[in-house]
């Protein structure tokens, strides 16, 4: 059976871009396939505006969501693997979804692991911030 979660990430991107709210997802730095600039990692997460007016040419695929988005003023093609996407929200209301743990990540790959301490999470390079201790996801419920 294929995996929930792509389904899932677009049924809510709709739901929060229809209720005119602003849709974040919160990222996983440390899954192999994240493109993002290292700079914008912080504690192996990162948080992603994916709003039609944040982002160009949004693809979300069952495999990964890719997009062109500006990191001070800079252009950067995007790639975050569905695996990923710890949760999406509405930046506005903070109403949004903590996604369901990926059944092949939980079968031997922990996904909460932080990456090796001698190359930045995320990164392909070895220049960029230098890894922090792990923290949970910053999302809070409202009620």
């Amino acid at each position: 059976m294929t995996s929930q979660r792509p389904y899932l990430l677009r049924a809510l991107y709709e739901w929060i871009a229809d209720n005119g709210m602003t849709p974040h997802l919160l990222v996983d730095a440390g899954v192999p396939g994240v493109r993002v600039p290292p700079h914008v990692i912080k504690d192996g997460q990162v948080v992603l505006n994916i709003a039609e007016r944040a982002v160009g040419n949004l693809q979300m695929g069952n495999d990964a969501l890719r997009f062109s988005a500006r990191f001070g003023g800079v252009s950067h093609q995007v790639v975050v693997p569905v695996a990923a996407v710890i949760a999406i929200y509405a930046r506005e209301t903070g109403q949004g979804m903590a996604l369901p743990p990926e059944p092949a990540l939980s079968n031997g790959i922990d996904e909460a692991a932080s990456p090796p301490e001698d190359a930045p999470a995320g990164s392909t390079s070895t220049d960029g911030p230098p890894d922090r201790p792990p923290r949970g996801p910053h999302l809070r419920i409202v009620k």
